[in-house]
């Protein structure tokens, strides 16, 4: 399995898929190998080992304290040459010059680091598939099985050095990304991946719509896996500074384009035009960070409406205990799991209808993203009616207990053998 990001402490929505589809994995007793860019320091595993850069430095893994059955294994052998600039340029070009894969294609005799590799984050794309190649050398595996566009050319470059089926699991596209002003080469190398791939997994009908659609894909190959959930148990509120009689709802991902947060203050304007008792929590950081507090200021509405950048860990755990609310009010959003955990944490959710977790809850308000109106109205429809707001935190949290990881591992497992299958034939 390759997968740029995994902690779910780190890296938010795609690190927890990641993370929970793994552990589900393990669960069913298929042996992991996951693949990273990242340094990470482990005992040896049982099913799941992890493959990635060696270095002294240690870190901390006591978020993953309740895993019983996984542990983690750092590969240093394959890396171990990368200690200085010296040995990395030689060890790269050597995989240049040799057999190794990038696109399908082998590199030609004489080829350099610098003649294909700038120092942008596609020479790291492509340097972690060169890596990717190397470690998976000496590995006895079945399937690849790569993770959105990061690592589509290292999934391309394993399987086919090793003829091996190749699955790549779409988790966001270029489309949800950046709408229309797509980068093209990253969409240049989401559909390569997908062209080459034996099976596609997408995240939500509303993902394999646009697969099909954008990228020109055969519907025959792309099954829909949703996300599933994991339940963490109960957390300590600690101090907050809010007052009590105030209503919290709750803002929380990536502020950047895709998850709209301008049609969030635009409904808490709305809102407080009609209620002061409210506050508006704004959770994480991203490319219109400043903007979206330029906003807020400039709507009058500043000292309403709280930005507590990026978190992680318990103070994740704790912002769900305090929200009354969660709203979504995504433009395009693949699945959703930010829905799902504060379902989890008995809070009621308003969640985008431009969204595929939107296919999998019937016990959620749903909305246009751009209906600002329509999200303050029901904003207040929860916040000034109890009865409302115990309907759908109840019959949420029930329904949210019925998406598992352990069902998307094994559809999963059914993607893996079909893949098999096409391959043999």
């Amino acid at each position: 399995m390759l997968g740029w990001e995994f902690p779910p402490f780190i890296s938010g929505g795609l690190g927890t898929a990641c993370y929970g589809l793994t552990r589900a994995l393990d669960r069913e007793g298929v042996e992991v190998t996951f693949v990273l860019p990242k340094t990470v320091e482990s005992d040896l595993s049982t099913h799941v080992k992890m493959l990635s850069p060696g270095s002294p430095r240690r870190r901390t893994w006591h978020e993953y304290a309740d895993l019983k059955h996984v542990k983690f294994r750092t590969i240093h052998s394959a890396l171990d040459p990368y200690g200085t600039p010296e040995s990395y340029r030689e060890r790269i070009e050597k995989c240049l010059r040799q057999k190794r894969l990038v696109h399908g294609e082998k590199a030609a005799e004489g080829t350099t680091l610098e003649a294909n590799y700038a120092g942008d984050m596609y020479s790291e794309v492509h340097r972690y598939a060169m890596m990717a190649v190397d470690l998976a050398e000496d590995e006895d595996f079945d399937v690849v099985h790569a993770h959105d566009w990061m690592t589509y050319p290292a999934g391309i470059a394993v399987a086919a050095s090793r003829g091996k089926p190749l699955v790549v699991h779409v988790h966001s596209t270029e489309f949800d990304r950046s709408g229309e002003h797509v980068n093209q080469r990253i969409y240049d190398i989401e559909r390569e991946g997908m062209e080459r791939a034996d099976k596609v997994i997408a995240v939500s009908y509303f993902t394999r719509n646009i697969i099909i659609g954008r990228y020109g894909i055969s519907g025959d190959k792309v099954e829909v896996v949703y996300n599933g959930l994991d339940r963490n148990g109960n957390w300590p509120l600690s101090q907050t500074g809010i007052r009590t009689d105030e209503r919290i709802v709750l803002f929380l991902g990536r502020i950047t384009m895709q998850k709209g947060p301008e049609y969030f203050l635009g409904a808490a304007k709305k809102v407080l035009d009609v209620m002061d008792n409210v506050k508006f929590v704004m959770a994480g950081s991203g490319d219109l960070m400043q903007r979206t507090i330029e906003m807020a200021a400039a709507m009058g509405i500043g000292s309403k409406v709280l930005f507590t950048g990026f978190l992680r860990g318990d103070d994740v755990q704790r912002i769900y205990k305090m929200a009354d609310l969660y709203v979504m009010p995504s433009v395009s959003e693949p699945f959703g799991i930010a829905p799902l955990e504060a379902l989890g944490h008995d809070v009621p959710v308003i969640i985008s209808k431009q969204s595929g977790v939107s296919e999998v809850l019937m016990h959620a308000l749903k909305v246009d993203f751009w209906d600002v109106d329509e999200i303050a109205n029901k904003i207040i429809a929860v916040l000034k009616y109890p009865p409302l707001q115990m309907t759908l935190r109840s019959h949420g949290n029930f329904e949210v207990r019925k998406l598992r990881w352990q069902d998307a591992a094994r559809k999963c497992v059914q993607v893996y053998h079909e893949a098999l299958s096409a391959v043999a034939v």
